[in-house]
């Protein structure tokens, strides 16, 4: 259910500056959205787990504060990393 620390450390690498820079606002908005599929996954497989579910919103609000505050501060940057991560279509 977790991502696992290899899948962190992709993460990093493919939309951070290099492997240390996790505090990198497009690397915390991808690994936000990986754990978001796997929890929606997961939500679809027990329709009953609210806390999950909870949990699934909790995420999604996270993830939204983060790409306005991306929007606000860099307009290009904040397209490219919704094209790559296939956010909106």
């Amino acid at each position: 259910m977790a991502l696992t620390k290899e899948q962190t450390e992709m993460l990093v690498s493919k939309f951070g500056g290099n492997e240390k820079d996790t505090g990198n606002i497009n690397v915390q908005i991808a690994i936000l959205t990986e754990r978001i599929k796997e929890l929606t996954e997961h939500c679809k497989t027990f329709k009953k787990d609210k806390s999950g579910q909870r949990g699934l919103l909790i995420l999604v609000g996270q993830r939204r504060r983060l790409l306005k505050y991306l929007q606000r501060k860099n307009l290009e940057g904040y397209r490219s990393l919704i094209k790559d991560l296939g956010l909106r279509k």
